[in-house]
Formats: structure tokens, C-alpha cells, sequence
């Protein structure tokens, strides 16, 4: 399963994203962690103190490796250069999954070890003092959302992709990546406002979004979100004291979690393998292909000197299948 999380800045979305994965490894789920936010925060909540966080390799820098290795044997495709962040697969690519080991991997993911297991941790990585007034932040999402392409994941094993603040993933295709996003919202009309952006791009495209509340209080705030947002509200988390002394660096046991809180993750990884029972690979890999031409036409074509288009596989599918390990 493919899960994102977003919401607006200071939401939650960070916390709540590290808690899921905390709750996943303890239930014994296999995990790939994915900070796609410039504002890397998701490693911290994971545990890491801030020399291992600036440690972490960002996965932009290592782009060249990404295509050439995920490009593999395709013949549409003439060059690993040619290779832009929405170059889908087809006959003859390589493809990520979930548990093996791959020189994308080796390169771009650090191990992190939580109270119940491990997690392969991976980053975008920061801007960079070389990025000011020249890069935006789609430049740096655009290994996550090639990696995504090519990452074909079975049942009970999750991709968790803590995304950038607000509505600035909607400008590129890696919002239809995931099985379900999760919108963090806090109970106030600044926080249910990323969820109408959100609600209204993800309409045409199929994309499953529930609610996550957070911060909830009482009644009154768990009664004013659900006349806001309505049954997308999937279920509530409060203030957590355990929460307060992570965030100071001192976390308690993951067991010692208030019980209310571990029964809403428990609640997110329900809703998270009732949408991949639903998930249509053909119309997913058609997304795919339809955010690529659109890239190529607008933009693509012209940087790579070559037509994109030719790039696109019309027999190839995306399956459940592909996910079982290749003979090496």
C-alpha cells in the first residue's frame, strides 16, 4: 500500500505520518518511510538525533543512479537521461519493491530502528543554498515520484510518504501515486482549508482522501469537523503526552502510546488495506501515462530534446504480480 500524508503547516502531518510507521513495524508490516517535505522533519520524529538527519542522503542527488538503474533494459527509452520524474515503466525496466535489496536502496535509504523493528528511511532532501532563486520544490520530489512509478508493492507491505505542506503536490502527477492520502486537519477553519483544495483536484482523479483530526479537544471540535468535512472525516486523534516528550527527545516505549491514540492508528491502517483491495492497476498505470505526455508536451520534450511520448508502453500494466521477487 501507498500512503501519503499531508495537510497544512504545523497540522500534525509529520507527527501522525511517524506514529503510523511506528504502529506498522510494531504489527509486524514491512515499511519504506519517504520524507518527501523540504522541510525534513520526518527522520527526527522517527527518532533521529540531528547529526544522523543531516546525514541522510538526499535521494535528488542520486537521480543519475535512479534512472540508469530503473531504465534497466527498456528499448522505448534511448537514454537515462532522457528519463524525466514521470517516465513510466515498461517491458525491460527495472522495478522497486517493497523488501528486497537494490542499488536504489543501497544509495538512497538509511535503516532506522524503532522499538519494534526497522524501517528503510528515504529523503528528498533539503534546499540547498544552490537551490535559492533557481529550484522549486517539484525538482526535488521528482526522484520520489519516479521511484513511485517503478515501485510495485504487495498486500500488507507499505510506502508511507510524508508530503509537503499544503496543496504544492497537486502541481505534478505524485498525488495519484497512493492508495489513500490521509489530510491532517485541525479542528479550525485555517485547517479544514487544505482539505476543500484537496477535495476539489482529487475529484477528477479518483484519489481516496479521508481526514485524520487532530488536536481534537471535545465535542465541539469533533462536531465542527464533521459538519466540514462530513463522512471524509475518518477518525480523530487528541493531544498526546506521549507525543509532547517525543518531541523533546525523550520518547517514552511505542507500547506506552495512550490507548486512544493506538486504536485511531489502528483505525488508518484499516482504511489503508480496505483501499488496496480496491486498487485498479490499469487505471492507475493509465494516470501514470497521462500525467507523462501531459509533462512531455508542456515541458519535457523540449529540456530532453526527444519525444516522450515514445517512452510509454501501451502494453504494459502495472500488477500485483510484478511485485514477487525476480530471479536475479
Amino acid at each position: 500500500m501507498k500512503i501519503a500524508f499531508v495537510g497544512k503547516g504545523g497540522s500534525g502531518k509529520t507527527t501522525l505520518s511517524s506514529l503510523f510507521i511506528r504502529h506498522l513495524t510494531a504489527n509486524e508490516a514491512p515499511v519504506i518511510a519517504v520524507d518527501a517535505d523540504i522541510n525534513q522533519h520526518l527522520g527526527a520524529a522517527l527518532g533521529l538525533d540531528d547529526a544522523e538527519v543531516a546525514a541522510l542522503p538526499a535521494m535528488g542527488a542520486h537521480l543519475p543512479l535512479i534512472k540508469d538503474y530503473l531504465r534497466g533494459g527498456n528499448a522505448r527509452i534511448i537514454s537515462s537521461e532522457s528519463m524525466i520524474k514521470t517516465t513510466p515503466p515498461g517491458e525491460g525496466s527495472r522495478l522497486l519493491r517493497v523488501g528486497e535489496d537494490n542499488p536504489v536502496y543501497e544509495a538512497c535509504a538509511r535503516t532506522v530502528r524503532l522499538d519494534d523493528g526497522d524501517v528503510r528511511l528515504m529523503a528528498t532532501g533539503p534546499f540547498t543554498e544552490s537551490d535559492l532563486g533557481v529550484s522549486c520544490y517539484h525538482s526535488k520530489v521528482g526522484a520520489v515520484e519516479l521511484c513511485l512509478n517503478h515501485l510495485v508493492d504487495g498486500p500488507h507491505e507499505y510506502v508511507v510518504v510524508d508530503m509537503t505542506a499544503g496543496s504544492d503536490s497537486f502541481a505534478s502527477g505524485l498525488f495519484t501515486r497512493f492508495d489513500l492520502t490521509f489530510l491532517v486537519a485541525e479542528p479550525t477553519r485555517k485547517g479544514v482549508s487544505v482539505y476543500r483544495q484537496y477535495k476539489e483536484y482529487a475529484r477528477d482523479f479518483g484519489v481516496c482522501l479521508k481526514v485524520v483530526g487532530n488536536k481534537v479537544q471535545g465535542r465541539d471540535d469533533m462536531e465542527f469537523l464533521r459538519a466540514e468535512v462530513g463522512d471524509d472525516l475518518l477518525v480523530t486523534v487528541g493531544q498526546s503526552p506521549w507525543v509532547r516528550e517525543m518531541e523533546k527527545g525523550r520518547p517514552a516505549p511505542f507500547d506506552r502510546l495512550e490507548v486512544d491514540n493506538r486504536r485511531a492508528l489502528q483505525v488508518l491502517q484499516d482504511a489503508a488495506e480496505d483501499s488496496y483491495e480496491q486498487r485498479d492497476w490499469e487505471r492507475y498505470t493509465r494516470q501514470m501515462v497521462h500525467f507523462h505526455l501531459r509533462n512531455a508536451e508542456s515541458w519535457g520534450n523540449a529540456r530532453t530534446g526527444v519525444d516522450l511520448a515514445a517512452q510509454v508502453d501501451p502494453d504494459f500494466v502495472l500488477s500485483e504480480a510484478l511485485a514477487a521477487p525476480q530471479p536475479t
